[in-house]
């Protein structure tokens, strides 16, 4: 079957996918490799948080989101990946047994204004459980190749390093919202990609060529194997919970200890280069803006600037997201 390629696509097109059934088990493995809060773990322990039931991560329902898309529309194009999220929103938690269902829609396309062999797509994807309720809303945009088009491989300059990344051992207090510093940046250390956990995310959520096969990886745009942009997301999160359970370790010594709650979206996600196979990547938190929540009280909403390199200090990666954190110590 001939792909189809960015000459195909038009606005008001629409693409369909699933259902796929979210298990417990693939739940809460997800939660321990990339994002170990509470209500992604434990039924018991999501009791006494802010959501008080068993949930997936987020991170993991954008993924399954990704892996709908490819089936929709991706798998079957002349796909060369994406430069990154416009907007994305969390709508209603994903529970155990929840099945997911894909629209993704062609809303504009536009020719490459300084490559001829490629445009963009910008699409819009909306996921649905099995009751037709919306459990998370998606604006982005796709590259894809044009019709004849064989885009040349980059030259790629990868990095071996087989000697362990030691963590961090210095640990700060976890404020209240109420007391966090505007303006402050949290190091949240570095990750190294493997190619075994390229391949292995991507066959799980995003299997794309350049995501799963090294040889062929080298014959595409990309020039190499690299990492999914939802793993490289992924992998922020698990390095904000490695940081942060220094500091709540830290500050449980002397006081009481914040909790946080889900985060509702993110925009501005851009993924600014590729992250190779050997790529060690550092990621930072910024806290850019905080409120009181009138709805919920004892609760805030912070917002938060994020942002990741390599390990040539080229950035990677950015986005702003936002979270629900407890406002104030107990009185």
């Amino acid at each position: 079957m001939a792909l189809l390629t960015f000459d195909d696509l038009a606005p008001g097109q629409e693409y369909t996918a699933g259902p796929i059934t979210v298990t417990r088990e693939a739940m809460v493995a997800f939660a321990r490799d990339y994002d170990p809060q509470p209500f992604h773990l434990d039924e018991a322990a999501a009791r006494d948080t802010f959501v008080g039931t068993l949930i997936g991560s987020g991170w993991q329902t954008a993924a399954f989101g990704m892996r709908l898309l490819a089936e929709a529309l991706i798998s079957r194009s002349t796909s060369m990946g994406s430069p990154g999220i416009d907007a994305l929103r969390w709508i209603r938690p994903v529970l155990p047994g929840d099945q997911l269902s894909a629209v993704v829609r062609v809303e504009d396309v536009r020719a490459s204004a300084s490559k001829p062999d490629r445009g963009f797509a910008r699409l819009s994807m909306t996921l649905t459980n099995a009751s037709g309720d919306r459990v998370m809303t998606q604006a982005f945009a796709v590259m894809f190749a044009r019709a004849g088009a064989v885009p040349q491989p980059r030259a790629v300059t990868t990095d071996v390093e087989v000697t362990p990344l030691p963590e961090a051992e210095e640990a700060r207090d976890f404020p209240f919202l109420a007391e966090a510093e505007i303006g402050d940046v949290r190091d949240l250390g570095a990750h190294r990609f493997g190619a075994g956990s390229i391949i292995g995310f991507a066959k799980e959520y995003d299997p794309q060529v350049f995501h799963l096969d090294p040889v062929a990886a080298r014959a595409t745009h990309f020039g190499g194997l690299c990492a999914s942009g939802w793993q490289t997301a992924a992998v922020w999160m698990k390095r904000l919970h490695a940081t942060f359970a220094r500091d709540v370790a830290f500050t449980a010594r002397s006081g009481p200890v914040p909790q946080l709650g889900p985060s509702p979206g993110f925009k501005d996600m851009r993924w600014l280069r590729p992250v190779y196979a050997g790529d060690t990547i550092s990621y930072a938190c910024q806290l850019t803006d905080r409120r009181a929540l009138a709805s919920r009280p004892g609760w805030g909403i912070a917002t938060h600037h994020n942002t990741a390199k390599n390990q040539r200090g080229e950035p990677v990666f950015e986005f702003t997201g936002s979270v629900f954190w407890q406002w104030e110590r107990p009185r």
